[in-house]
């Protein structure tokens, strides 16, 4: 019989300060015995490790979605989601939204698998030595991952190395949280002992598309050591005194350069592997209905095919299993004015991007708005009418806002807005596509208070660009894709970003203008020379650290970044207090539609940049002590 133990944080999880066995013995203690006897047994069970990974295109599991100031659903039963409460500073410790710790997807059952599974599988007599190697190295990763989500959740962390005895007594599992430094060092030493056994390549795509492989334990490696050379956990005064029941200080106050060094060097091994296994910037490469189409629009499926290409070049780490349908109907426009009725049930397009994000793109200089001296930034607002040069951005004749006009091809191929192109769904010819009619009444248009787009912004980004509402019939045939984890864009700006901190100028640009090369514009410097108001700031370190960030929140838009991002960088102040705004949509004319309107007051605190532990679990465990800001019972 198979010795079970328990993790020691499950007994912080249970709702009384008591302490029952019976409450934490695994609900799976009646199968174990079984779980390791075949190799097919075993490799059931590392199936189950996997299922604890977030789901990561989920709006209710992933609070990077629409937990943020991207993205707005405001409809009558979503008022009092997760992420709404979240979004309005609504959370407290008695009501913890998108909870990892605890009730709800409880991250510490994953790591309890995680440790049953490399305890016992030295067990299954028919497993072949090579396959024990590269299993323990892959629970080895998700360990190290689970680490790593609770560490960017809520900060320090008990380090769950081993999972502790049932006889071992309550004080035994009265754990205490460990320094962020200690547990990264944890993280990276997991990550570390799992690559040198992980597989180069996936060989079986048809059965093992999204198992790690060694080029994604980097590039999460990279991630890591990123994530904790930023601000919030390197040198963050404002966690003077907060620190753990045995004393120790919890999160650095002084700042340490050798940090974004390290973080230099995990990047770069990061994108060799990725270089070395195929991984490039994903380039559209044509159909034949799509031999005729003009260059901006091969650009725009190019910006919008690294996400929703099944499977392209570009995708270090998807997430196989877990389809993005659900997102894709809910960014999708009705566009064919013979959808109607009840076949538009076929979508539910409530799903909005912000006015804010509209105006993160920058000009088709390259260049935010408010720095390009070419652009009419004060009058951005004012009615124009579209010309027949616009053709594969706007509909000609269609009047919209100056606003819409003259961006970069990122802005047209994120966004879906009134008047705007929508390339595909069913048409090919590039010359006759759709285009988005959001006014009331409108094709676009809102009608359904429980499908209605908020904004009159559409996250088209997320939206394949084949996908078509049918007009005859109640349905939407969709293509799926597995959700895009970590992408190569994504490891350049991060390299781009720590070179920078590294005092390492040029060489973060080459990184920055790849990016931007994919994405139709000119490089940093030559961009900034000509059409900035401050031609100089690619040369500043602290002016190139503004560009970096603002290019990975356009390259990366609706993709989760943004979210974590803007908590490590420590501007939740400055980026998360506010209004989410868009236009009128319950007006008919151009005139009244284009008023900005006000449609939630968000708010983010000193505390919100680390989740609150539950009130039940620090009182389960009096060594668990919760984080600033937080307080007793709120």
């Amino acid at each position: 019989m198979i010795k079970i133990k328990i993790t020691a944080v499950l007994v912080l999880l249970l709702s009384t300060a008591s302490c029952n066995f019976l409450d934490v013995v695994p609900d799976n203690i009646a199968v174990i015995e079984d779980a390791f006897k075949t190799r097919d047994n075993a490799e059931r069970f590392l199936g189950s490790l996997y299922s604890h990974l977030p789901p990561f295109n989920s709006m209710g599991a992933n609070p990077a979605l629409n937990g943020g100031d991207e993205t707005l659903i405001q409809t009558p039963w979503s008022l009092n989601s997760a992420a709404n409460i979240l979004k309005r500073g609504g959370q407290t410790v008695n009501n913890v939204q998108f909870s990892y710790w605890g009730r709800g997807r409880n991250l510490f059952i994953g790591l309890r698998d995680c440790n049953i599974f490399m305890a016992n599988l030295d067990k299954p007599f028919d497993l072949l030595e090579a396959e024990k190697i590269r299993w323990i190295a892959e629970a080895k990763f998700l360990k190290a991952y689970y680490h790593f989500w609770l560490l960017r959740m809520y900060g320090p962390m008990p380090i769950i190395k081993e999972n502790i005895n049932v006889g071992d007594g309550v004080e035994a599992v009265k754990v205490v949280r460990q320094p962020v430094d200690e547990v990264t060092a944890y993280i990276v030493q997991l990550l570390d002992e799992a690559i040198k056994d992980l597989p180069v390549t996936i060989v079986d795509d048809f059965n093992e598309l999204g198992r790690i492989t060694k080029g994604i334990a980097l590039a999460v490696k990279a991630r890591v050591l990123v994530t904790m050379a930023s601000p919030l956990f390197n040198g963050n005064p404002d966690y003077a005194g907060f620190k753990n029941a045995e004393g120790k200080p919890l999160i650095r106050t002084e700042y340490d350069p050798k940090k974004w060094e390290d973080a230099v060097l995990a990047c770069k091994e990061a994108i060799e592997e990725a270089h070395a296994n195929g991984h490039k910037l994903y380039e559209f490469e044509g159909t034949a209905e799509s031999r005729n189409w003009s260059d901006e629009t091969i650009r725009r499926l190019t910006i919008r095919g690294a996400l929703t290409e099944r499977w392209n070049d570009e995708i270090v780490w998807g997430s196989s299993g877990r389809q993005v349908s659900g997102l894709q109907s809910q960014a999708q426009a009705i566009l064919d004015p013979q959808v109607t009725g009840r076949n538009a049930n076929s979508t539910t397009p409530v799903l909005s991007a912000t006015l804010r994000i509209a105006e993160m793109f920058y000009s088709d200089n390259g260049v935010p708005i408010e720095e390009d001296k070419n652009y009419d930034h004060g009058r951005r607002y004012q009615l124009k009418r579209a010309e027949p040069e616009d053709l594969y951005r706007i509909k000609p004749g269609y009047e919209t806002v100056k606003l819409h006009f003259n961006r970069e091809p990122r802005f047209y191929a994120s966004l879906g807005f009134d008047g705007g192109i929508w390339i595909g769904h069913g048409v090919e010819d590039d010359k006759k596509m759709y285009h988005v009619q959001a006014k009331s009444g409108q094709i676009s248009g809102n009608g359904d208070p429980n499908r209605d787009n908020a904004t009159g912004y559409f996250p088209k980004k997320w939206v394949y660009y084949k996908n078509v509402q049918q007009s005859r019939v109640f349905s939407y045939s969709i293509t799926t894709y597995p959700f895009p984890v970590i992408r190569l864009a994504d490891l350049y700006l991060l390299y781009a970003e720590a070179l920078n901190e590294t005092d390492k100028t040029t060489e973060a640009i080459l990184w920055i203008d790849r990016v931007r090369t994919r994405a139709g514009l000119k490089g940093v410097v030559e961009s900034w020379s000509k059409f900035s108001r401050r031609p100089n700031k690619p040369n500043i370190k602290e002016g190139l650290r503004d560009i970096i960030q603002r290019e990975r929140m356009i390259e990366l838009v609706f993709e989760g970044a943004r979210f974590w991002d803007i908590r490590r960088w420590k501007l939740g102040i400055e980026l998360l207090n506010g209004e989410l705004r868009g236009w009128d949509m319950t007006a008919k004319e151009s005139k009244d539609y284009y008023t900005i309107t006000n449609l939630m007051t968000i708010q983010f605190q000193q505390r919100d940049y680390l989740w609150p532990i539950a009130e039940r679990d620090v009182i389960a465990n009096n060594k668990l002590i919760q984080n600033p800001g937080w307080g007793s019972i709120e």
